[in-house]
């Protein structure tokens, strides 16, 4: 089975640019591009990625619509974009004609209002990249998971994916309000999906429980089912914590292991239908 994953990032390393790096992440303190990320794919059955956007300019998504032209495995992008520029639908015709761009994100989660996501000039700059059929990516910690409810209650026909499963502290076990915000979405949106993704990285990065990491997956899979669940390795910031290789073994090992069909849509397909690959 050849892998897509929905997830990873790239970068020409620059500390100004990507201040969220601290010395506790010093791995990722140089540049990681498509020819270290082709050395990855080689002994892990990687066919294709998705790879979103790191920074949060115009500028980031161009850089990365110029990579996925020169190199056939980037199968899409996760650009970024002003939702509140009074220029947006100028910018939606500009990209049209750039058939890699798949969709984009905003890093919610670093924003200082809580309700950030909640204004309605970025529902209706959501709105509009709907009728444009661009995807969103939901980058969010559970503690926004109550006003994701609020938002994907007023974009009924949108695609939308939760990534890297909300982002729950499993260090500090944090299961319960988290658990029953997500199983509500799962449950009553049927639009929205959820990347298997960034789980390590919410652990003990350098003691994680595999045991405690499979159960929080196998949550996931059994609340939005297979067919609305993405693989994704989050490379190179998975590095902080573990390989690709072990990535893979840890989302197989659940009860789905001997299931080929729904490793098939989590490892593969889902992907390719959400974002049209």
């Amino acid at each position: 089975m050849k892998i897509i994953d929905a997830h990873q990032h790239y970068w020409h390393y620059n500390p100004s640019e990507y201040d969220w790096i601290d010395d506790s992440m010093k791995v990722l303190q140089q540049d990681f591009l498509p020819s270290h990320y082709k050395e990855e794919m080689k002994g892990n059955n990687i066919h294709g990625s998705v790879v979103v956007q790191a920074r949060q300019s115009d500028q980031e998504t161009k850089w990365l619509l110029d990579l996925a032209d020169h190199n056939e495995h980037i199968l899409g992008i996760v650009g970024w974009i002003d939702l509140k520029s009074k220029n947006l639908e100028h910018q939606l015709k500009e990209y049209k004609a750039s058939t890699k761009l798949k969709g984009f994100r905003h890093v919610i989660h670093d924003e200082l209002d809580i309700d950030f996501m909640l204004d309605l000039q970025f529902i209706n700059g959501l709105r509009l990249l709907n009728e444009y059929n661009y995807t969103y990516d939901l980058l969010i910690k559970s503690e926004h998971l109550e006003n994701t409810i609020r938002l994907i209650e007023q974009l009924p026909k949108m695609k939308l994916v939760i990534d890297h499963i909300a982002k729950p502290n499993i260090k500090k076990k944090e299961w319960d309000t988290w658990a029953i915000h997500l199983k509500k979405i799962a449950k009553d949106y049927p639009h929205v999906y959820c990347k298997i993704s960034g789980i390590v990285t919410e652990a003990d990065w350098y003691n994680w429980n595999e045991e405690e990491l499979i159960e929080y997956i196998k949550y996931v899979i059994d609340i939005f089912g297979p067919s609305r669940v993405m693989f994704g390795t989050d490379w190179p910031v998975c590095q902080v914590a573990s390989k690709i290789n072990k990535i893979i073994e840890l989302c197989e090992k659940p009860i789905y292991k001997n299931n080929h069909n729904i490793q098939y849509k989590l490892f593969n397909e889902n992907a390719s239908l959400f974002y049209s690959l």
